[in-house]
């Protein structure tokens, strides 16, 4: 196999689509924000594009016992209500600095073969804390980009993230601007230590007011809430183990 390969699986014409970008990443919110389109919206979804490479962990997945090379996929939606869009997900991002170069350039590239001129990549930003409220962070290529998103409840923090933006979603912008491209980064604030669909409830909210379309949020609640049972265990046991470390009178009077 070539070091990268783009498969056209299918072909279709948009209307001024937007690439929303949803891989793996912090709290995986991207991902959940992607999938959760595609599966809400999939009557009006159309596979379009396959993009393989070298630079993928060398796996296949296995679905009913049938396997697909790693890969990520670009899916073309026609929603009711709102703008086309061009879906990126995937199970995976790159495995060197190199690879997220080549693959954000294929990805780029797809873009502007079905003409989009916008981009919105997604992720979250980890406070290392179970948090209740959850704020969407922007960073975006142009200053002007910045009043229509704090409109919708986008907020740009000085210095924030820390560190900046790796990976694909922080080349999306940087390579993106010098192709052309008006991108856009929304990051969903997450404890960073589970899968978070709360965090990529907040995203999808943004996306929702700002591209138009209209999505039902239940199947996205009900994963919220089995995570949230997730945490009340671990909250319960990490109780007890504080209560083990506590030593009672006996044992002070034992060391005393």
């Amino acid at each position: 196999m070539d070091e990268l390969d783009i498969e056209a699986v299918a072909e279709t014409t948009l209307d001024e689509p937007v690439l929303i970008e949803g891989l793996p990443g912090v709290g995986h919110v991207g991902k959940l924000v992607a999938d959760h389109l595609l599966e809400e919206l999939e009557a009006e979804s159309t596979l379009v594009r396959r993009i393989y490479s070298q630079e993928f962990p060398p796996q296949v997945t296995v679905e009913d016992g049938v396997t697909s090379l790693t890969c990520a996929e670009v899916h073309a939606v026609t929603p009711e209500e709102g703008r086309d869009v061009l879906v990126l997900t995937g199970d995976h991002q790159a495995q060197t600095n190199a690879g997220h170069y080549v693959l954000t350039d294929a990805f780029l590239d797809v873009a502007e073969e079905f003409d989009a001129t916008e981009l919105y990549a997604l992720g979250g930003v980890p406070t290392g804390e179970l948090i209740d409220e959850y704020a969407v962070l922007g960073a975006v290529t142009d200053e002007s980009l910045i009043e229509p998103l704090e409109d919708v409840g986008v907020e740009f923090r000085e210095d924030e993230p820390a560190g900046g933006i790796v990976g694909v979603s922080g080349l999306l912008l940087g390579l993106g601007e010098r192709r052309g491209f008006e991108a856009t980064c929304l990051m969903g604030e997450t404890s960073g230590y589970l899968v978070d669909p709360k965090s990529a409830r907040a995203v999808l909210e943004v996306l929702e007011a700002r591209l138009g379309f209209d999505v039902d949020y239940d199947p996205l609640d009900e994963r919220a809430d089995e995570m949230e049972e997730v945490i009340g265990k671990i909250q319960e046991m990490e109780q007890q183990q504080q209560a083990m470390d506590v030593p009672n009178d006996d044992d002070l009077r034992y060391f005393g």
